[in-house]
């Protein structure tokens, strides 16, 4: 959600029990707007909350001339302090998949380690060789890796909010005035805000209907398992709220009609691989 609106974003997605402290909030729209104006941003976003045993993590994103891939993460833990998360490299993503494990500890120099032993054949002999490989990563780390993977798999726009223009970079659609209610209560409205993956190869029925400037990103309503989303309308119906099974904690909120749109993000970092079993 933007910080320009932190205060009235927060209050819209209450009703799903996310909420940030009175002392957060002014020290969030305090300092972001200072980390705005340091680092050189076009946006900043708060991006959410993920707890800790010991401490909390509150992220924010810096946003630059492509709104999807120019991006980059900070952390903070007083909401003061900010400090720039490292990139989530293939390498990276694979060595915190293996090593970490359980809920964050809070604190960002925390080390997780992994060891696996490997066993080789020695050549021509039949002597078998063992060794060990061990795999270490900071919390910082894996910090980057779960907003790099949560924005990935469950960031959600409204269907025509973004364009992408001659260039191929991904732009704020100025036109854009909102979603009707009706259209607002249909999943297929909302799309992925992230590289698309693998489209699903679309029927000429289905491409007659499609606008290539706002129809470059993956549809909610095609998502593995079905049933992984869920709508609801709020505070009188005049608030569409879009919350993740997968990534329990991920809310997304839209006002039909209007331009208002965000998400947020306030959990334990932890993934429910267990969703396909629970539907």
């Amino acid at each position: 959600m933007d910080s320009d609106a932190l205060y009235c974003s927060v209050d819209l997605v209450c009703g799903s029990g996310v909420t940030l402290s009175a002392e957060h909030r002014a020290a969030l729209q305090s300092s972001l707007i200072i980390l705005k104006r340091n680092m050189n941003f076009r946006r900043v976003l708060f991006w959410g909350k993920i707890c800790g045993i010991k401490n909390d993590y509150f992220i924010a994103q810096g946003v630059g001339e492509d709104q999807i891939r120019d991006r980059k993460s900070i952390y903070s833990i007083n909401c003061i302090d900010w400090h720039l998360l490292p990139p989530a490299t293939k390498a990276l993503i694979d060595e915190v998949a293996m090593a970490a494990k359980g809920r964050f500890m809070g604190d960002p120099s925390h080390k997780y380690e992994h060891e696996t032993q490997e066993q080789e054949e020695g050549g021509q002999t039949t002597k078998v060789l063992s060794f060990e490989l061990s795999v270490k990563v900071n919390e910082e780390q894996r910090l980057a890796v779960t907003v790099f993977t949560i924005d990935n798999e469950v960031a959600v726009v409204p269907r025509g909010a973004y364009i992408k223009n001659l260039q191929g970079i991904a732009q704020p659609n100025r036109s854009f005035e909102g979603l009707n209610p009706s259209e607002a209560a249909e999943l297929s409205n909302y799309l992925h805000f992230s590289e698309s993956r693998k489209p699903r190869k679309k029927n000429i029925m289905e491409m007659a209907n499609l606008n290539p400037s706002i129809d470059f990103l993956d549809p909610l309503s095609e998502d593995i398992p079905k049933g992984s989303w869920i709508v609801h309308f709020e505070h009188g119906n005049r608030v569409c709220t879009i919350k993740s099974l997968v990534w329990q904690g991920l809310t997304f909120f839209n006002l039909p009609m209007t331009p208002w749109h965000g998400y947020l993000y306030m959990g334990d970092g932890l993934k429910n691989v267990d969703l396909s079993f629970m539907l």
